[in-house]
């Protein structure tokens, strides 16, 4: 799903050592195992000559792997919240992170087993949801952006609104998330979508009721064969992946809207379940070293906060603002924050009802 010939980068990662998690042993390096919980197709796996990192790390420490995945911060949430399974990395959004913090589930890290932070970005690091710096380490950054295809849509999209382009109907995708979907539709409104109320989600719902007709489905990662097939106009997602399937579909284009979009963060952070801490932020500071991030870039096509993986990505990559937006523009986002479980809940429960409808 996230693809790109960087042959370039596959040589020069050769004989790189990489990996992405690390687990259950006395020590930095030692043998043992470590149990990961990431996103889908979030990691470089070997494919289009990059770097296969978890086989890397596996290879340099002796420390195997056990490496599942989530669709949602949610569902992390959950596993985290409402089973008895041991995790020693997982990786939350910003939000999340939050959440996380405020209720006692993650562990301070230990910075002298994570020598690599060195290689971040200053603004990457004491992020708002972490503001102390304590529990988390960044491990990507995008915003969110249009993606459409140039044969089916007549007027080049400048933002959000073209969601709603009644000449579209029935070829328009939706996030099918209520966090991205009622954002767009509170910017829209004029709301801020990092601090909203009960109020501001009805709103929101009232704007999502009104695009309902005109859409084709609701979608996440459905999005990559629908556009890339050229099957559906136009639809909202995650700007690095956007990249991708503009890899595989010469028709497709891209708009940053202009009212600005969701600045989002994922960062490794340790669970208190976690039964092997050191392995853990050993595999962290492996996911810093500067070839394994730019492995990672070059597969994800989300920015790295890491300033020296940026030498190893090829100039494409460098300048691509779906990768690395201006600073301009990113003046002009938001990062969501951790809203009460009540809030919450009754904006799930309103996103539901709209799809229902």
């Amino acid at each position: 799903m996230k693809k790109i010939l960087c042959i370039i980068l596959g040589a020069l990662m050769l004989c790189s050592c990489a990996a992405m998690f690390s687990g259950c042993g006395d020590g930095v390096g030692s043998a043992g195992e470590v149990n990961v919980y990431n996103w889908g197709e979030y990691i470089s796996a070997g494919e289009y000559d990059l770097m296969d990192v978890i086989a890397e790390f596996e290879k340099e420490t002796k420390i195997k792997v056990n490496y599942t995945t989530y669709e949602t911060n949610e569902d992390l949430y959950n596993m985290l919240k409402n089973s008895n399974v041991s995790y020693d990395v997982v990786v939350p959004s910003d939000y999340m992170i939050s959440k996380l913090i405020n209720e006692g589930m993650l562990l301070e890290l230990d910075f002298n087993n994570i020598p690599n932070v060195q290689y971040i970005d200053e603004r990457f690091k004491k992020l708002p949801c972490d503001p102390d710096g304590k529990y988390s380490v960044c491990y990507n950054w995008g915003v969110t952006a249009l993606v459409y295809d140039k044969t089916k849509v007549k007027n080049t999209p400048t933002g959000w609104n073209a969601l709603w382009d009644e000449s579209l109907k029935g070829d328009i995708l939706m996030f099918n998330n209520s966090r991205d979907a009622m954002a767009i539709a509170m910017q829209l409104c004029g709301i801020d979508p990092s601090n909203f109320t009960k109020e501001d989600v009805d709103t929101a719902a009232a704007k999502l009721a009104e695009q309902k007709p005109l859409l084709k489905k609701y979608v996440m990662d459905q999005v990559f064969t629908e556009m890339e097939t050229g099957q559906s106009a136009i639809a909202p997602y995650y700007a690095g992946d956007i990249a991708m399937m503009m890899e595989e579909n010469e028709d497709l284009d891209y708009c940053l809207p202009e009212e600005g979009s969701n600045l989002f963060y994922d960062a490794f952070c340790i669970p208190t379940c976690s039964k092997n801490k050191a392995n853990a932020e050993a595999f962290i500071n492996f996911m810093h070293k500067p070839e394994v991030a730019a492995a990672n870039c070059s597969y994800l096509r989300y920015g790295t906060p890491n300033t020296k993986a940026v030498d190893y990505l090829d100039d494409e990559i460098k300048n691509s603002e779906l990768t690395f937006p201006s600073d301009d523009y990113i003046k002009k986002c938001y990062v969501f924050a951790n809203v009460s479980d009540d809030v919450y809940s009754y904006m799930q429960e309103k996103f539901i009802k709209i799809q229902a409808e």
